[in-house]
């Protein structure tokens, strides 16, 4: 029997697959994803008392089948809408169980790339696009895509539910999009892919610093994404960013899962294999594509993974880069970031007027990542008392465990530096 946590990764593994095999099978997006997710908690109480069944996916495909057949039933004016495209389309099976063993005989077919582009419906707003995508795709909570989009879970559960509505009400098919349609669903399939791939790296929530399960699934998909478009500059930058990132994992975490930031990191533990393929990726990109976003976000990690120790970090070719990437796709995040290359370059009081410049954007100000970072300019500026400040502000915030954790240990180790600098009397001074 598998240990809850497993099980709980095993699920939100299956979640996308599943869900894929049940609307390509049935239609009726809306109805299908909540039919999911009550077989995934079904499986979730049934699974870890009685068992695992022999096979999961199939497991969750007849539930699922089942719970969406009985709400269609139940719901007379979706029992004519299915009835009518029962009439449009080649007889299949009938029953859930049928379904099923349809689904087990197509040889572990993976819906998923299908389900991506399908909830990427141009019908749909951006915004609705990739809430809904990273809902149904990459198994994301309501709280962790309104954290991602920084608005309140009230907001993202609404918009969420109404892109879930206007999917059923175009009647969109489940295939793959027409020909005309590739390259604006693309940009929104990249940045879900973006999103997915962060929320596993860096866990926003819980006591996890990071999910393997999502940043291998975005990796994946991403690939997939490349086999259909070899030439696309902005994917393969897209990829290149995941494995460079990816290869770091191995030294993010200390004894007992302490986040360890980038600078202290023993970078004998990156996997050099993964910075090999991201670089080459990268390279590819920049020398036979137009420039995007994507592909400069993967050259400032590549000039990270070139340098031997933090000290050798070639800052001022990233800051050059996000100046770059300021200019072609702004944001506040991106202006965040390039503030902490603007301290390790100019210094840090620089930075700190760039950050303030950033307290009245109301889609950062108050995160937790604003406060840390101008508390880590205050650290480079000798200001203990104001670093120490900011970065328990931070603490009070921040939603990972980990992170949380961290930063109070940042704010406590240079209180205490602060206190013991009065004690000798060296703070104050005119």
């Amino acid at each position: 029997m598998r240990t809850d946590a497993g099980t709980e990764r095993l699920l939100r593994e299956l979640a996308p697959q599943v869900l894929g095999a049940v609307v390509r099978r049935y239609g009726h997006f809306d109805a299908a994803e909540d039919a999911v997710q009550e077989a995934l908690l079904a499986a979730a109480t049934q699974w870890p008392a009685q068992g695992m069944p022999e096979r999961p996916r199939g497991w969750l495909v007849t539930v699922a089948s089942r719970r969406l057949t009985d709400q269609l039933r139940s719901d007379e004016a979706r029992r004519r809408r299915e009835a009518a495209a029962a009439m449009a389309e080649p007889p299949g099976p009938v029953g859930p169980d049928a379904a099923a063993q349809d689904d087990e005989r197509a040889s572990g077919h993976d819906d998923t790339l299908t389900l991506l582009f399908l909830c990427c419906h141009p019908e749909l707003t951006p915004v609705s696009q990739l809430a809904l995508t990273l809902r149904a795709v990459g198994g994301l909570t309501t709280g962790e895509i309104a954290r991602a989009f920084l608005v309140p879970e009230s907001t993202m559960a609404q918009r969420i539910s109404r892109a879930k509505q206007r999917i059923a009400a175009t009647g969109a098919r489940f295939a793959a999009p027409p020909a005309g349609e590739w390259a604006g669903r693309l940009r929104v399939v990249l940045h879900v892919l973006y999103l997915m791939f962060n929320e596993g790296y860096a866990a926003t929530s819980g006591g996890e610093t990071s999910r393997p399960e999502l940043t291998a699934e975005a990796i994946r998909l991403t690939r997939a994404v490349r086999r259909l478009l070899p030439g696309d500059g902005e994917v393969a930058g897209l990829l290149a960013l995941m494995v460079l990132t990816e290869a770091r994992r191995p030294a993010r975490c200390g004894p007992g899962g302490t986040l360890v930031p980038l600078a202290e990191q023993d970078r004998t533990r990156w996997d050099q294999e993964l910075i090999g393929d991201g670089l080459a990726l990268v390279t590819g990109a920049l020398t036979t594509a137009p420039v995007g976003a994507y592909q400069i976000q993967a050259a400032i990690a590549a000039v990270h993974a070139e340098a031997a120790t933090a000290a050798e970090t070639d800052w001022p070719q990233i800051l050059a880069l996000y100046n770059l990437l300021e200019r072609i796709s702004p944001s506040p995040v991106v202006t965040l970031n390039r503030a902490v290359a603007v301290a390790m370059v100019h210094g840090p009081r620089p930075a700190l007027d760039l950050l303030a410049a950033l307290e009245a954007d109301e889609r950062i100000a108050g995160h937790h990542r604003l406060a840390a970072v101008r508390a880590h300019c205050h650290e480079l500026a000798g200001d203990h008392d104001a670093a120490a400040t900011g970065y328990a502000a931070a603490a009070r915030t921040a939603t990972s465990l980990p992170e949380r954790r961290y930063l109070e240990a940042r704010a406590a180790q240079l209180a205490a530096t602060a206190g013991r600098a009065r004690a000798a009397g060296t703070v104050g001074r005119p």
